[in-house]
């Protein structure tokens, strides 16, 4: 491939926080690298309760179709979900997840579909009462606890609602404005001359043969790279727009392919590289220097990075001050033994 696609993490099993799409290509002339900041892991959709995948289906003609919060907007069998229920849902999102469903309102279809397995998969173990027995009682309890105990640390790490303030947003954009670094960038267009590695004597002299009349092609006066790669390139898929890249970061362009293209001028083409795929002839369309993101483009990424970063902190104070509140005693004694008595062989 040209190079990686990138994908924004999932939410739910089945989103996307961001997407960053690359053209692309059936040869390898780019590498990916990871952004400086990937997207936080959305949250996970809370599981549908009894009522809710219990609750008949009710039929067609009541289902309400106004716009309000009780209208039925997804269905399978029995579960069903309600405007009002989307809503609770993408309430309960980060605003960085919230913002990956503006961008791309297929993730939120794809959270729906999650959602409404949740709830047939629910109504299923209701009915073969699942939920009666021990073990798994004692671990709905364990999760209930769990839960309990998030959404109090949660609520009471959270830093004050105007946290934070002007200058400790522009502090933070000069401590880490290496960060927001984005590297030159290059319209670049190819032609590929396709040779495996495996290739014997007979498809090797093939391919030099057509590489010899690209060249050829590309010499003569006037001559149309994009036309010449829609006709002779072996990538199918650039070939079909011309042998054209698109942008590419200067990070994610393979060293053999910058050795090359950086000392071309705009519009040249370059000496063919030989890759493991076959050889690559290029072409310099345009080159954007590198640039520091302005402050004005990565508030939004600055304020969430420090109320998360002070959210741990007071997560961390708290959990701190309670330990100190009821020190912990603990019996080391009884612990040893009962890890030599795990690790003992059963006897029978």
């Amino acid at each position: 491939m040209m190079m990686d696609r990138f994908s924004p993490r999932a939410c739910a099993a089945a989103l996307a926080a961001c997407v960053l799409v690359v053209v692309p290509a059936t040869h390898a002339v780019a590498q990916s690298k990871a952004t400086n900041a990937p997207p936080a892991q959305p949250a996970k959709p809370a599981p549908a309760t009894p009522a809710q995948a219990a609750t008949p289906t009710p039929p067609a003609t009541a289902t309400v179709r106004d716009g309000s919060d009780s209208e039925i907007v997804a269905q399978a069998g029995n579960a069903k979900l309600t405007l009002a229920d989307i809503r609770a849902f993408v309430g309960q999102l980060n605003p960085r997840d919230q913002a990956a469903f503006e961008r791309d309102p297929r993730l939120l279809s794809q959270a729906i579909r999650s959602l409404l397995a949740n709830q047939l998969a629910l109504a299923d173990a209701l009915a073969r009462k699942w939920d009666q027995q021990p073990a798994v009682i004692a671990q709905l309890e364990r999760v209930r606890q769990d839960a309990l105990v998030e959404s109090y640390l949660r609520a009471m790490s959270q830093p004050p609602e105007g946290f934070p303030g002007e200058a400790e947003i522009e502090g933070a954009y000069e401590a880490n404005k290496t960060s927001f670094l984005v590297p030159r960038q290059f319209q670049l267009a190819q032609i590929v001359v396709a040779l495996g590695p495996d290739a014997d004597k007979a498809a090797e002299d093939k391919a030099r043969k057509k590489l010899d009349e690209v060249r050829r092609s590309l010499k003569e006066p006037n001559a149309n790279f994009a036309a010449i790669a829609a006709r002779e390139s072996d990538d199918p898929e650039g070939a079909a727009r011309g042998g054209d890249l698109g942008w590419l970061r200067e990070d994610q362009i393979r060293p053999e392919i910058r050795a090359q293209i950086f000392g071309l001028s705009t519009n040249a083409v370059s000496e063919p590289v030989k890759l493991e795929d076959g050889w690559h002839i290029l072409r310099l369309s345009e080159t954007k220097p590198a640039y520091t993101r302005p402050l004005a483009e990565v508030r939004d990424v600055l304020v969430q990075r420090l109320r998360e970063e002070r959210q741990a902190a007071n997560r961390r104070k708290l959990l701190s001050k309670l330990a100190e509140d009821t020190p912990v005693t603990i019996n080391e004694i009884a612990i040893a033994k009962l890890a030599e008595t795990r690790q003992k062989p059963s006897s029978k």
